[in-house]
């Protein structure tokens, strides 16, 4: 495995990870300074949250947020039979037993599912797809469940602001990516 993708911190810190081909993942750096962002007090670590990883790619988020906090369980969906395919060979290199799932579907689709029970929802679509991260977002505005949290990472050069029903907690630029950190906005 020559990737340079690897788990920042946790249990499983320093762990390699697997990556589909084609694939674009969050930088380690800019993934440490996210989770940093998000234990300064924007998630209740505490708690046995649900996460879902809607695109997953390599599963980093994910991997990353059980790595952190073993008591959390995580979905990741992506549409890609590759990336799902990689995402089940780094759960098979760690001990997470029935932490996380994995399954092999569109996310804006996924969302009628998996939104109301997630506690923290990571968008991360491909960047050549722009327009996919807003449907999600869209969709996910109306099955987000109170107090959950909304993570978009887009492209810098094609980055759009979200919705009016979304409340923005964190705006955050790391090399070329943008975070968004999103809750609801009557909340």
């Amino acid at each position: 495995m020559d990737s340079k993708l690897q788990i920042i911190s946790g249990r499983f810190h320093g762990r390699k990870l697997y990556l589909p081909p084609n694939a674009r993942p969050t930088q380690n750096r800019a993934r440490a300074a996210l989770f940093n962002m998000l234990a300064s007090g924007l998630v209740n670590v505490g708690d046995n949250l649900c996460v879902w990883d809607a695109f997953a790619g390599s599963g980093a988020f994910g991997i990353e947020f059980l790595s952190r906090y073993p008591n959390s369980r995580v979905i990741f969906t992506d549409i890609d039979p590759e990336s799902v395919r990689t995402v089940q060979k780094n759960l098979s290199l760690l001990n997470i037993g029935t932490a996380a799932s994995v399954v092999q579907s569109d996310a804006i689709i996924a969302a009628d599912k998996y939104a109301q029970s997630a506690d923290v929802i990571f968008v991360d679509p491909p960047y050549d797809s722009a327009v996919k991260g807003a449907e999600f977002v869209n969709r996910v505005a109306s099955r987000i469940k109170d107090g959950a949290i909304l993570i978009w990472e887009q492209e810098l050069s094609q980055s759009v602001m979200p919705p009016v029903e979304w409340r923005i907690l964190r705006d955050k630029t790391y090399g070329r990516a943008r975070f968004f950190v999103l809750t609801r906005g009557d909340e």
